[in-house]
């Protein structure tokens, strides 16, 4: 995939390639996204994440970015990059793998989904739904066949948009994926089950 363009909507999605690195930059912004994250949360060990929080992780998300990589979607509002999602296949994760509540269901090979990121001024406007959508065909389109999720189950209360209470729900929301077609395949933990799309 290399566009795709809502119907509902004039915004686009693409994946990062090293061209497009600036506009995640701009997108995340001098803090890369959540305190330093710059999505390599589920890619390292807590340790490592610690020991490399800030700048480092920026180094390392680029350096993933410069192999050729594609880490995940990025969703444009004309020229402006305004959400991310991060799709890969899940053995890249290496702390999903090692979750106790979290770790795989079986040996069946999945891609998973894990972290969304929207420009504050454009959440709740039904751009995370979308790029769940273009991250489940970008996933098709390279041999996929089961997409996971590990959504915040918000039992019917949808997070604010202040910062504080959305980083709670970077990995999505249960409602957000059910719609999206995923059903929940197993559950260890109250707040986050695993949710599985099956693509034909």
């Amino acid at each position: 995939m290399t566009e795709q363009t809502s119907s509902q909507s004039d915004l686009v999605f693409r994946p990062l390639t090293p061209d497009l690195w600036p506009d995640l930059e701009t997108l995340f912004g001098e803090h890369g996204a959540s305190s330093g994250c710059w999505c390599m949360w589920w890619r390292l060990s807590r340790k490592e994440f610690a020991q490399h929080h800030g700048n480092d992780n920026k180094e390392s998300l680029r350096r993933i970015v410069e192999t050729g990589e594609v880490p995940g979607i990025l969703a444009y509002a004309g020229s402006r990059p305004v959400g991310w999602c991060s799709v890969c296949p899940r053995e890249v994760f290496h702390s999903l793998e090692r979750s106790p509540t979290l770790k795989r269901v079986d040996n069946v090979p999945v891609w998973s989904v894990v972290c969304f990121y929207i420009a504050p001024a454009f959440r709740r406007r039904g751009v995370a739904p979308r790029l769940l959508n273009a991250a489940v065909e970008y996933a098709r389109q390279r041999g996929a066949r089961i997409v996971e999720g590990y959504p915040l189950d918000t039992s019917g209360t949808p997070p604010s948009t202040s910062s504080a209470s959305y980083s709670g729900a970077y990995m999505g929301t249960v409602s957000m994926f059910r719609q999206a077609g995923f059903t929940e395949a197993l559950r260890r933990s109250q707040r986050h089950p695993i949710m599985r799309h099956l693509l034909p």
